[in-house]
């Protein structure tokens, strides 16, 4: 289970890898295009579905015969007792049309139990200041952890920047402004807007890399800030990253997760590596799969998911985490990682959607 206390999640065998059919209790317009998803967990699952703070869903949609994954982020307090995601309207979107245009309560998802580790380990007796920066649908990952680290930790502040194109198109509005009122002189709100003039000027227009530097240096003591979460697009998200390092924040401090949108990328993008066949083994559900393949490619995700339809996987592209595993034989290289923090590299986390073996035996075993 999930003691939100201190952001520890116990995971049982085979947890991120299968999917349950949860019950729509509630959907409530946030903006014009975006709804907050209300979901019931699964009778008998008991903690199943706990999530710690920053933590997201993978949902799962059959379209025209097509398996569709998505990752959406929880944005409710770890611990409330609540399970809701925020989605938002793509133009195209299969999945974020249905589910925001289409969905009604009484209906069913099928969704994987809570994954990802964006977000902090928090203790009622910290005393810490958190920054968070989000463009647009990227507050809602931050609204989890902006509501729990008000609730968990009393002696702790938090600072949030965010952008958006109106005030019309501020997803949670409201519930920031309720926060600020149930935590006041702990909660610090900048809204920046690209179309909507403001009475501050520096609190006008896109929130890139000049304008980061210049909200940091007039509203944001960053040597006083202890942990940094950013999510977005991913120029926003590399801009941020910058600022807040030339403005002095550790780079172990400053975690980001990417909003994905795009198509997933074929596995002939994946670099070459050419060679004689190598053997993968891959512990997945308490079961083991040996394959072999190709140092070229295609990635371990795609060669497993020819002989093991339970892999956990969602966006395929190296930047939800999903389908990350350790490799604890041999050595792998990833063609991109947008997911995992530089520890987790050290410590032998890879993406299997990414990874390509480069040893001649690998094993490898899912988180």
């Amino acid at each position: 289970m999930t003691d939100a206390s201190t952001g520890d999640t116990r995971m049982r065998p085979g947890r991120a890898t299968e999917f349950h059919r949860l019950a729509v209790r509630a959907v409530a317009p946030l903006t014009t295009d975006a709804v907050a998803i209300t979901l019931e967990a699964p009778a008998g699952q008991g903690g199943l579905f706990d999530f710690r703070a920053g933590q997201h869903l993978v949902l799962r949609r059959l379209v025209g015969g097509r398996e569709e994954r998505r990752t959406y982020s929880l944005c409710t307090a770890a611990g409330s007792g609540t399970l809701q995601v925020a989605v938002r309207r793509l133009t195209g979107g299969v999945v974020s049309t249905w589910l925001t245009e289409q969905l009604r309560v009484g209906d069913e998802v099928e969704a994987l139990p809570p994954t990802g580790t964006f977000g902090p380990v928090l203790a009622a007796g910290n005393r810490r200041t958190y920054g968070l920066i989000a463009v647009g649908s990227g507050i809602t990952p931050l609204m989890s952890i902006a509501s729990t680290v008000l609730e968990v930790e009393p002696d702790s502040e938090v600072v949030l920047v965010y952008g958006n194109r109106t005030s019309r198109d501020v997803m949670f509005l409201e519930e920031l402004a309720d926060l600020k009122d149930r935590h006041p002189g702990r909660l610090q709100v900048l809204h920046v807007l690209t179309a909507e003039q403001q009475e501050a000027e520096l609190l006008n227009g896109r929130l890139d890399r000049a304008r980061l530097d210049a909200l940091l240096a007039a509203f944001v003591s960053v040597e006083r800030v202890d942990q940094w979460y950013v999510c977005g697009p991913q120029d926003v998200v590399a801009d941020a990253r910058d600022a807040l390092l030339e403005a002095g924040a550790e780079p172990a401090s400053v975690h980001r997760e990417l909003f994905y949108a795009g198509a997933v990328a074929p596995a002939a993008a994946l670099p070459a590596a050419p060679g004689p066949a190598v053997s993968v083994s891959v512990l997945l559900h308490g079961r083991t799969t040996v394959l072999e393949m190709s140092r070229s490619g295609p990635a371990v995700l795609d060669a497993l998911l020819e002989v093991r339809s339970d892999a956990p996987y969602a966006c395929r592209s190296g930047v939800c985490g999903t389908c990350r595993a350790r490799c604890v034989e041999g050595q792998v290289t990833m063609a991109s990682n947008d997911a995992l923090e530089p520890d987790e590299v050290r410590s032998g986390v890879v993406l299997t959607c990414q990874a390509l073996p480069v040893t001649p035996t690998v094993r490898l075993e899912f988180c």
